[in-house]
């Protein structure tokens, strides 16, 4: 009997031990910020050797500023580049949109001038997202808009409008966050 109660005893405190143990996967918090690793993709990418078909590693850090104000890194061989954005809740995703000098060369006009009196979101509509409150009083139908995060699958997908002395030509930044 005391044999069999040791047994019982040992397999219970074996149980409790492995169910305490820490899963090496452990859950992504629900922020834009971190670490993306991913892609850095183009049909004609540019670097210092000359033009490279397909795509390249690259890496973005992503990290809140201010109120609704990111700054993002992205970085690989062919790429590093700083900049800022706006950022803005559309459901199960976050949109982001040109700020400052680069929103007013973009879009033609300062950020602010197509709203309509009151404070920037405090006359936001019943059911209006962030995102379409910003789409309907910044943009015109068709305005280009190069990124955003997906919160379900936890990525990040910017486009880069790059330009050479001769054209004009895109990168795409495609990368999950990191655990």
């Amino acid at each position: 009997m005391k044999t069999t109660l040791k047994l019982l005893v040992a397999i219970a405190l074996i149980t409790g031990i492995a169910s305490c143990e820490k899963s090496e996967e452990t859950p992504l918090d629900n922020t834009i910020e971190g670490t993306y690793t991913g892609t850095l993709t183009s049909e004609g990418l540019k670097s210092a050797a000359g033009v490279i078909a397909g795509s390249t590693s690259a890496t973005a850090d992503v990290t809140k500023t201010g109120d609704g104000e990111i700054e993002v890194h992205c970085y690989s061989d062919e790429l590093d580049t700083i900049f800022m954005l706006d950022y803005f809740d559309n459901h199960d995703s976050v949109m982001v949109c040109l700020t400052g000098d680069a929103f007013e060369e973009m879009y033609g006009h300062m950020m602010g001038e197509g709203h309509m009196g009151g404070g920037m979101m405090g006359d936001i509509n019943n059911g209006e997202t962030e995102w379409q409150h910003h789409m309907d009083d910044e943009h015109q139908s068709g305005d280009e808009h190069f990124g955003g995060f997906d919160m379900s699958n936890h990525t990040f997908g910017y486009r880069f409008q790059m330009t050479d002395e001769n054209s004009t030509y895109m990168l795409d930044f495609q990368g999950s966050k990191n655990r």
